[in-house]
């Protein structure tokens, strides 16, 4: 197939605006949470893997951190248990959590890695308990009662980030090879914990003072009142967001991550929408993005 003049000329300033985006992450750590309806898509699965290859071949070291609640659910209801939530967390029993680990694990983690190599890139699946990547500790969920007392929620084998070792993806960052991280987490006493993903990725992140955390979603970004996507935030415009109410409900766990690997030494945190093929390029090679960026930098307009 022969482009025309005119399509040519667009990869072309396509090519030209990309170049100093490329030269300037070039060596840079992006963690890129991976999940939602992006996984389930056979086209944006693709489109996605396509994308990691290519930033690592660009010379850049993508992280990739995946969830999988949808492929979970499906399994726990072919054997027959019922999917229960509180606060939006999976309660995870242990036969809940031996199928947590068999589908985010294996199954899921699997299907990533392969179809990254399929696409020339060379992409290795782990857990948080390989190497004690991830070392975890119970969350309870907490809710205020009446009396101003406490009470703790427990759901079982769901974990919290307590700890990552930064020396096991310095290997795949020194390398020609792509992390796929499954969010498992080990505790202190060798128990398997369930994690939810844009925790982990976030805390990766943090850990490895990464260049850019970015969250793909269902939803093109952070939306002020009129439903504009809102970008180039600050830390302290996410908290007034937060307290005004313009941020609120399921959104604020995903932004809360995202202030927090900020606020953690992350240079800039990108929430965008995973439904787009090829978000992830367009979020970091183009000038205008397609989602919302969160830094601590002054200066930077929408990019950073």
């Amino acid at each position: 197939m022969t482009l025309s003049r005119d399509a040519a000329l667009n990869v072309a300033n396509v090519l030209t605006e990309a170049l100093p985006y490329i030269q300037r992450f070039a060596g840079k750590t992006i963690v890129i949470k991976y999940g939602g309806n992006a996984m389930t898509d056979p086209e944006l699965e693709n489109s996605f893997a396509r994308d990691i290859v290519l930033l690592k071949t660009v010379g850049l070291n993508p992280i990739v951190v995946h969830g999988g609640g949808p492929q979970i659910g499906e399994l726990l209801a072919k054997i027959g248990k019922e999917s229960k939530f509180i606060d939006g967390m999976r309660v995870t029993d242990a036969e809940t959590m031996d199928v947590v680990e068999m589908v985010l694990g294996g199954l899921v983690n699997k299907s990533i890695v392969n179809l990254i190599n399929q696409n020339g890139g060379r992409a290795m699946g782990l857990t948080g308990k390989d190497g004690n990547l991830i070392r975890a500790k119970k969350l309870y969920i907490e809710r205020l009662q009446a009396d101003g007392t406490i009470e703790k929620i427990d759901i079982g084998q769901v974990g919290e980030v307590a700890g990552i070792k930064t020396d096991v993806l310095d290997i795949f960052i020194a390398s020609d090879f792509i992390p796929v991280i499954a969010p498992v987490g080990v505790g202190y006493e060798g128990e398997s914990y369930n994690i939810n993903a844009d925790l982990v990725a976030g805390k990766v992140a943090e850990a490895l003072k990464a260049e850019k955390l970015i969250l793909l979603t269902n939803i093109p970004g952070v939306l002020d009142k009129n439903k504009n996507i809102l970008t180039g935030l600050s830390t302290q415009d996410v908290d007034a967001l937060i307290a005004d109410g313009t941020i609120y409900g399921g959104m604020i766990p995903k932004i809360s991550c995202a202030l927090e690997a900020v606020k953690g030494g992350v240079v800039s945190a990108h929430i965008i929408d995973g439904r787009l093929h090829h978000a992830s390029l367009l979020e970091i090679f183009t000038d205008e993005g397609i989602g919302t960026l969160i830094t601590n930098r002054k200066g930077r307009g929408k990019k950073a």
